[in-house]
């Protein structure tokens, strides 16, 4: 499928008014006149998740059309302006392609749109802190194993003894694991490796989240979760790799 220029997330000539194919290098120059921290691995990982489809040429190097730069630049518009995941933005794009009249989702929390993160079906309260009473509610443990729990660092509350809503998620996890006869002691190695990779985001948003235009600064949210998701499937990925070796 060649995509189209599209206008419904704000075209504002982002394109080459140059009909000849662009490399990506070009493409990266364009982009930056208005999304200064988008990098070539974004583009590459845009075009990897079907949001944009390059012609190649016969030594396999991409070739993008005007159109394929406005898209990307669509793409980029309503990540930073909406906070929109990809699967969204895509039907969106798909749907104007198709000559359909839609609107965009009303611009959501940051922190609703941890996409691949946490199970959208699963049932946990609203808010952005709970107590410990609805901490325990909502886990279905006793005081005895969230005191292991917050022992090993695996449940940290704040200061003044709420919890981040994430830890609704750990907690059953935790429980789960726990059925299988993995011990708080046994995931140290887990909590170890997710702070690791939190400090990998952290030096990759940082530069952004200090930028002046807020804009820029929102974008780093988007960055962060977009980068949270794909540690995620390849945390999952090597998993699987692993286990496949290991149990043939």
């Amino acid at each position: 499928m060649r995509h189209t220029p599209t206008g419904g997330a704000g075209s504002s000539g982002t394109a080459s008014s140059d009909r000849k194919p662009m490399s990506i290098g070009t493409v990266l120059n364009v982009l930056r006149e208005e999304f200064p921290e988008v990098t070539i691995s974004k583009i590459r990982f845009l075009e990897a998740e079907g949001l944009v489809e390059p012609q190649r040429t016969p030594s396999g190097y991409r070739k993008f059309t005007a159109a394929d730069v406005e898209r990307l630049a669509s793409v980029l518009r309503m990540q930073r302006d909406h906070y929109l995941p990809l699967k969204v933005i895509k039907e969106h794009l798909d749907a104007l392609e198709r000559g359909e009249q839609v609107q965009l989702p009303a611009p959501a929390a940051p922190r609703d749109l941890v996409e691949g993160v946490s199970d959208p079906d699963e049932e946990r309260p609203t808010a952005a802190r709970v107590g410990r009473a609805e901490l325990l509610a909502a886990t279905e443990v006793d005081e005895a194993a969230l005191a292991d729990w917050e022992s090993y660092g695996l449940i940290v509350p704040h200061e003044d003894g709420g919890y981040d809503i994430e830890a609704v998620t750990v907690a059953k996890l935790v429980a789960d694991l726990g059925r299988f006869g993995l011990e708080p002691r046994h995931l140290r190695a887990v909590k170890a490796a997710a702070e690791r990779e939190a400090g990998l985001v952290e030096q990759v948003v940082a530069p952004l989240r200090r930028h002046r235009n807020p804009q820029t600064r929102a974008h780093a949210e988007a960055t962060a979760r977009e980068l949270a998701t794909l540690s995620v499937r390849l945390h999952a990925a090597l998993l699987q790799s692993a286990l496949r070796i290991r149990l043939p």
